[in-house]
């Protein structure tokens, strides 16, 4: 979605989520739209131009530099690449052929060169994923890697138990490693040249790139970034424009937002107090209007959805979905079925009981603030009595690991594949609320299992068990943010992994 920003129009960012970090619904705009006396285009005299930190260095895998990570994409490819759909491309993998029993996957290597001109080899491609499945970056996701080796021209992989969507979980960059730990060699269209702060990234020969040259201005810091930004000495940032310390920028610039897969969830206490009873779980999550979330509280930089699924992706069940959406009405009919009536105060008891609910929040993030505050009165409405506490992330996450709460509210990032076992399964590391049941974990385990076009029944089937016990009530799917220089980029289409995707096709102003 394309939004504008006016020269003296800040941002206003103290901001938002970190973790705990069928088509779209349409969601509300809330940014105004260009009005018919718009400034001109003033994109002469400006260069494109990117920002790096050189102290940060520049390895894919093991670099954790969020900056020069974004330029990545331009200088290393991966065996797949993901569209907007999160669904895998081939890139450096020519094919593959999977075992019966869905353990061994065997990639055939695209025919591809180095930086340096030297043939990619299976040797490079097992050792690059070897490094991932032990890196910060990309261990969780390769968890389920038992082994990685070489073969000619090709690499295989062994899993430990069946992944019917691998392929979407090895956009891993494949790399070249040199006697320079920070700069591989990589197979992508431009390469690093350069010394120090005097950094450019340059094509290779034959590359469908519309620039020759892309020069690198050196940054040393957060603020020099919104600085270089603001004052147009540099084209482009990409950020969450809804994240916790986020960075405030201003001037004239256009956003273009990307689906992501950062799930905005609640959580349900399903070990003790009201939420243990998963009707009751159900009746709080028809009364979360998702809409007004994404597109007013977040300021349209998310999508609503109702699964933990996201709306863009073939296994988003849009019938399941509308089924789950807003009901205050359905809602308290849930509530009553489990015993609850409302009183002549307006609160709902069960006998001399009342409906009372303890809502937490990281009150670092502002934006999540806001969106608890809006959920306590949403249930307040319903005739809940209800406590937003609003707590030091420390303070947050204790009381998430002692289950001190009946709700709390979440953001995780979801691998490609949306394996849900994190979250839900009965040992997962994000499974706060104490969720355990069986038919959920045979459920995870068959969809993770299915390959296509297997895989959308399964993952309906299992989205159908999660709205039928509710242990979580999913809210949106939050978007990244590709922030350009007024008028000087058109054509862009980022994904979540690569904002440049496309750029061959990109029509960039430079004078």
């Amino acid at each position: 979605m394309r939004r504008t920003k006016w020269a003296w129009t800040a941002l206003a960012l103290a901001l938002v989520l970190s973790a705990c970090r069928g088509p779209a619904p349409a969601v509300e705009t809330p940014v105004p739209t260009p009005t018919a006396t718009a400034p001109a285009v003033e994109a002469e005299g400006l260069d494109f131009v990117l920002p790096c930190y050189p102290g940060g260095g520049f390895h894919p895998i093991t670099g954790g530099n969020r900056t020069n990570l974004t330029l990545s994409p331009l200088m290393y490819r991966g065996l797949f690449a993901l569209d907007r759909t999160f669904q895998p491309r081939n890139d450096l993998c020519a094919g593959y052929t999977v075992s019966e029993d869905g353990l061994t996957w065997t990639f055939r290597l695209a025919a591809a060169t180095f930086s340096d001109n030297t043939p990619l080899t299976g040797v490079e491609a097992a050792a690059s994923l070897n490094l991932a499945r032990q890196s910060e970056r990309y261990g969780g996701r390769l968890a389920g890697i038992s082994r990685v080796t070489a073969g000619e021209g090709e690499v295989t992989v062994t899993l430990s138990r069946p992944n019917g969507a691998l392929p979407a979980l090895l956009d891993v960059p494949i790399v070249k490693e040199t006697g320079d730990s920070a700069r591989p060699l990589g197979t992508g269209p431009y390469y690093l040249t350069g010394e120090g702060e005097e950094l450019e990234l340059t094509a290779r020969t034959g590359a469908a790139v519309p620039l020759a040259a892309i020069p690198l201005r050196s940054i040393g810091a957060s603020d020099d970034l919104v600085y270089a930004f603001d004052a147009r000495e540099i084209s482009l940032v990409d950020t969450d424009l809804t994240g916790t310390n986020a960075l405030g920028y201003s001037g004239r610039f256009e956003a273009t937002d990307y689906p992501t897969t950062t799930l905005l969830y609640v959580g349900f206490n399903a070990q003790s107090g009201a939420c243990r009873d998963s009707e009751v779980r159900r009746a709080l999550s028809l009364a979360f209007d998702r809409r007004s979330v994404a597109g007013k509280l977040l300021a349209g930089h998310a999508v609503a959805a109702a699964l933990p699924v996201h709306p863009e992706s073939a296994w988003y069940d849009a019938g399941l979905a509308a089924a789950l959406s807003y009901d205050q009405a359905g809602a308290w009919a849930l509530l009553e079925e489990a015993g609850w009536k409302l009183g002549e105060d307006g609160k709902l008891h069960k006998g001399r009981s009342a409906l009372t609910l303890r809502l937490v929040v990281n009150q670092e993030n502002t934006y999540k603030v806001t969106v608890a505050e809006a959920l306590g009165e949403a249930l307040t409405g319903l005739g809940c009595t209800v406590t937003v506490e609003k707590l030091p992330w420390e303070n947050y996450l204790s009381a998430l690991s002692k289950r001190s709460f009946d709700l709390y509210l979440g953001e995780t990032t979801l691998t490609a594949d949306f394996d849900l076992g994190a979250l839900l399964g009965s040992s997962g590391g994000l499974n706060y609320g104490g969720y355990i049941d069986s038919q959920t974990n045979a459920l995870m385990d068959a969809c993770r299992a299915a390959e296509e076009p297997e895989r959308a029944g399964a993952a309906a089937a299992l989205c159908a068990r999660v709205a039928e016990m509710a242990p979580i009530a999913p809210l949106c799917f939050k978007n990244g943010s590709l922030l350009t220089q007024w008028g000087q980029v058109s054509g862009a289409a980022p994904t979540q992994r690569d904002v440049f995707a496309g750029l061959e096709s990109w029509n960039i102003k430079q004078f």
